[in-house]
């Protein structure tokens, strides 16, 4: 059994790429249940989010090429492409690699809270399926329990940072006045409900909250004072719109570009700016080329980013050390599981020897001799079965050179030098 990591993210891919292999919610089960039978996995779970798509896998396989065949042919592109930005974690680096993403390490905004809960989800829906046993639901376990041990001994969590707060910050940029803005909010998940709490902190008093489901758009309206639309009434609002940011897990494009030409008419050149934090995109890319508008990916966000995630680096670096403790721990967990079979095999092989030789014992005792004869003799039976398999092995290994094997022995049965030489 080995551990695997496989993945793509905001580091190896442009969104592009990234957005044509997001896993909908709504498609997750189905996937689970595909690739742990077409790539012959053990176990699996899939953690898509917009800027990282991961596998994490318990397999036999040696090798990728089976699960980039199948990501490849489940998205609709092609394997090589994948292959050039992907990246692959074994064992121990998986382990590791898991819990910086737990962490907040690995995410474009450092430390950030988000993707530990997309995680605990992800775990949820394999386990739902029943495609994650053993050895993946010990390594999520244990991974939470890490990511949990940074958040409270390091300062990774504190002045929070997000692509929402990223995508507000840009805003002030754009506008020197937030209070007299207003805001349209595409979608009703963390994200945006975090956008939202940010743009109130910055002043915004006039937030529309538009969602395929009304009922949700409503109760994080209720939240701030806002209205909640359909997804088909933005056209109708839209022109007296001047902040959009979209955060859906749709499919397609929401808001196009003829939409906000027809918009732009209405405000007399004022201008919009729109955030689009989905992958895939909720805002076609065409509308950046229109005049007075400024539309940004959570790509442009980078700069933002970069520079209010400066203040977490120590805590990043203490982080380190504790992901680091965590995963050794895990292998050696790991390694004395290993250990469980073949100590069951050497008890099992043990005791049906001494079964054996109790059975030769009682026979003699029928037969007459001693108890004292036939004491001795199971002594000396158990000695020379228990001992003879491995005093061959020994033997054999010793002209052949491995002297390795007689320390392993010396150290095994805590022998000292010298009662190791009195057995030549």
């Amino acid at each position: 059994m080995a551990l695997l990591a496989l993945g793509i993210n905001h580091k190896t891919a442009p969104v592009e790429v990234r957005e044509r292999v997001a896993f909908a919610p709504e498609h997750l089960a189905q996937a689970l249940r595909e690739v742990c039978h077409e790539a012959d996995l053990r176990e699996v779970s899939i953690l898509s989010t917009c800027n990282r798509t991961e596998l994490y896998c318990s397999t036999d396989v040696p090798g990728t090429q089976q699960l980039l065949q199948w990501l490849g042919h489940y998205h609709g592109v092609e394997p090589s492409k994948l292959q050039q930005c992907s990246y692959v974690y074994w064992d121990e680096d998986a382990v590791r690699h898991m819990m910086r993403v737990a962490s907040g390490l690995d995410s474009l905004v450092l430390g950030e809270p988000q993707i530990l809960g997309q995680l605990k989800s992800a775990y949820t829906v394999s386990q739902n399926e029943g495609v994650v046993g053993v050895e993946l639901g010990r390594l999520f376990r244990h991974t939470f329990s890490v990511a949990k041990q940074v958040r409270t001994h390091t300062a990774i969590g504190q002045n929070p940072v997000s692509v929402a707060y990223a995508a507000v910050s840009m805003a002030q940029h754009i506008f020197a006045d937030l209070r007299t803005s207003r805001a349209l909010l595409i979608g009703a998940g963390e994200t945006i409900e975090l956008v939202a709490r940010h743009l109130r902190r910055a002043g915004v008093q006039n937030m529309t909250v538009a969602n395929r489901t009304v009922e949700r758009a409503q109760a994080l309206a209720d939240q701030f004072g806002g209205r909640a639309i359909e997804l088909g009434e933005i056209p109708a609002v839209l022109a007296n719109i001047d902040i959009v940011i979209s955060s859906t897990a749709a499919p397609l494009p929401i808001l196009g570009k003829g939409a906000v030409e027809a918009a732009l008419k209405k405000r007399r050149h004022n201008p919009m700016f729109m955030v689009d934090i989905a992958v895939p995109r909720d805002i076609e890319p065409q509308v950046g080329d229109l005049e007075d508008v400024y539309l940004y990916t959570v790509d442009d966000l980078r700069e933002v980013i970069e520079e209010n995630q400066r203040g977490r680096e120590q805590a990043a670096r203490e982080a380190e050390t504790i992901i680091e403790a965590g995963a050794s721990e895990f292998m050696r967990q790991l390694r004395e599981l290993d250990a469980v079979d073949t100590l069951t095999a050497l008890r099992n092989h043990a005791h049906q020897i001494c079964e054996q030789e109790l059975e030769k014992a009682q026979r003699q005792l029928q037969a007459g001799k001693s108890a004292d004869q036939v004491v001795a003799a199971l002594a000396r039976g158990l000695t020379n079965k228990l001992l003879h398999q491995p005093t061959v092995q020994l033997r054999q290994a010793s002209a052949e050179g491995q002297l390795e094997m007689q320390r392993l022995v010396q150290n095994l049965f805590q022998l000292s030098d010298s009662n190791a030489d009195s057995d030549k």
